[in-house]
């Protein structure tokens, strides 16, 4: 392919003036905006405005014929914009293009930023390419309202031509450039959760050798603190809808759920992350139809618990991360590589979970684990990999039993058994295994990635590898830690399941529990062991999926699996 059709490969045709001053204040951020498809919105571009909204009409600026608005091209310069004009005193040619801010003028004079100023000027270089007069633009501030004026000289216009040369540049090469490294901006920017830039630059120091500690006044090496650039907790929860023969509608901006015997409850979607049917629930389509346009997904389970399918809009369009997925699943090394990191970090935390829970845990058990996990590190192949992760599955449930303090011999642990389970610890794990393979396959899917195509578990017709992939090392971590708090602290008792001898079932009313002790863990806070600042389980998956992603583009070498410490 070559350089002009990898560039419109995902460069519009014109480049629109937002995406210049996006580029101006920070190329990478301009990456994942227009090519990757992620438009959060940053503090600083939320304040300013194309066109006049209904709070900044014509009418409330005090402006001499501000208010009309044109939209222009320049196929030379490569450039589109939707411009707000006031005329000029030189006649109907000579025009100022006007930028509203939404907020205050920064200080005494009012400084424009220079994300600003290279807007103001390729709007400019626009409007003289269709024949116009323009030496300056305006900045206006409603909250201030005051105007600031902008000369285009010399030196705007060559950065505002040297942008948009780099915007061109960064089209053709396709890779996201590297994060700012302590930059203020950061503060000011909701991608943060996106873009990681604390993340990567650790990671990237980390894997280059560099000891990522600096050094205390008192000469001590201290860790490096990671700014919290992203909100530990998701504002957004899932919705379960548990009882056979219940309905959802939609009710205004609500979502209204009815079982046989009546209305349950009213949810309002703007709070709904997805929403979770079991079973014989409907949906009506109204909701169905908001809900896509909302971008939240609607996942179907069977009634015990594993996923039939998802109903979702338009998903991720970050088609290069799938090409990157795609290309390094064809290579057995690098596949090999990411499920070494996966599997071993999957094992580290298994023993992690026993040596915390388990006093009477024999060392030898504890010295096998680390040593699996250390062959996990180094095995040469899928096959041994499989071998060693299968070793440590059975060392680690011939001691997961010892965790549970029930007193009942009923719910006691004697290995692994599924399909159906055989007792009410393995039921509840199963129950537990497909929710959390539930929440990996829609986190892989809002980050962009294929979730049928994994790196350790194979393509299979049907198969979330990815998802499955994913959730490997917090297995331990979620799912068994749940169980083991249910069971212990008598939430889950014998007359919550129904047992036969085809095998047991977990109940009604106690699958409301288990998916309540669930979201209790999802939910809780806990210290980063690398970054160290406190995030919710939810939010880790989404910043695994998105290291993820950042090793298969290149920016950081290896996965790191999370594990607590």
């Amino acid at each position: 392919m070559d350089e002009n059709s990898r560039q419109s490969a995902w460069m519009p045709d014109l480049i629109p003036a937002s995406m210049v001053s996006d580029y101006a204040y920070c190329p990478r951020q301009c990456y994942i905006r227009w090519n990757e498809g992620e438009f959060q919105e940053c503090e600083d571009a939320a304040n300013s405005a194309d066109n006049f909204g209904s709070s900044d009409s014509p009418d409330s600026i005090s402006i001499a014929g501000a208010g009309r608005t044109v939209y222009l091209s320049a196929p030379k310069l490569g450039l589109t914009s939707r411009i707000n004009l006031m005329e000029g005193q030189g006649g109907a040619r000579d025009v100022m293009p006007v930028l509203v801010k939404k907020g205050e003028a920064t200080g005494l004079s009012g400084e424009v930023y220079e994300s600003d100023r290279v807007r103001l000027c390729a709007q400019a270089l626009v409007l003289r390419e269709n024949g116009f007069l323009c030496e300056a633009g305006l900045a206006y501030f409603c909250k201030s309202r005051k105007s600031v004026p902008v000369h285009f000289d010399e030196p705007l216009i060559a950065r505002t031509e040297e942008i948009i040369a780099g915007i061109k540049a960064m089209a053709a090469d396709r890779r996201m450039p590297l994060p700012l490294l302590d930059s203020p901006k950061c503060n000011r920017c909701t991608f943060g959760g996106i873009c990681l830039p604390d993340e990567v630059n650790f990671l990237r120091e980390q894997k280059a050798g560099k000891s990522g500690a600096v050094e205390s006044k008192n000469g001590s090496e201290d860790k490096k603190e990671l700014r919290m650039l992203l909100a530990s907790r998701d504002d957004q929860v899932p919705v379960y809808v548990l009882d056979q023969g219940s309905t959802v509608h939609k009710r205004g901006d609500c979502l209204e759920i009815r079982s046989r015997e009546g209305k349950v409850g009213t949810v309002r979607m703007i709070e709904v992350s997805q929403l979770c049917l079991y079973g014989g629930v409907e949906i009506s389509t109204p909701a169905v139809v908001e809900l896509l346009q909302r971008g939240i997904p609607v996942l179907h389970f069977t009634p015990g618990g594993w996923v039939e399918g998802i109903c979702l809009g338009h998903t991720s369009k970050n088609i290069d991360l799938r090409i990157q997925q795609y290309e390094w699943s064809r290579d057995r090394e690098k596949s090999l590589a990411l499920a070494r990191g996966m599997i071993s970090g999957k094992i580290r935390n298994c023993r992690i979970l026993l040596r915390r829970n388990d006093e009477q845990i024999p060392a030898e058990t504890l010295e096998r684990l680390a040593e699996y996990a250390c062959q996990a590190e180094r095995a040469e192949s899928l096959q041994t990999l499989l071998g060693v992760e299968g070793a440590a599955a059975e060392l680690y449930f011939s001691r997961l039993g010892w965790l549970l303090k029930t007193g009942d011999d009923q719910l006691s642990f004697q290995g692994r058994n599924r399909r159906p389970p055989r007792d009410p610890v393995n039921a509840v794990m199963s129950y537990l295994y497909g929710i959390l393979a539930k929440e990996c396959f829609v986190t892989l899917l809002a980050v962009g990635f294929e979730p049928y195509l994994g790196f350790y578990h194979q393509p299979k017709y049907g198969r979330p590898a990815l998802a499955l992939d994913l959730m490997e090392e917090f297995r331990p971590l979620i799912a068994d830690s749940t169980m083991v708090s249910l069971f212990n602290n008598k939430e889950l008792t014998v007359k919550d399941f129904v047992i036969t001898e085809e095998g047991v079932m977990i109940g009604r009313y106690a699958k409301r529990k288990v998916v309540a002790g669930y979201e209790r863990r999802m939910d809780a806070n806990i210290t980063h062991p690398l970054f160290g600042y406190k995030i919710s389980y939810r939010r880790i998956l989404e910043v695994q999926s998105r290291i993820l992603a950042r090793v298969l583009s290149g920016e950081i070498k290896e996965y790191t699996a999370f594990c607590t410490r």
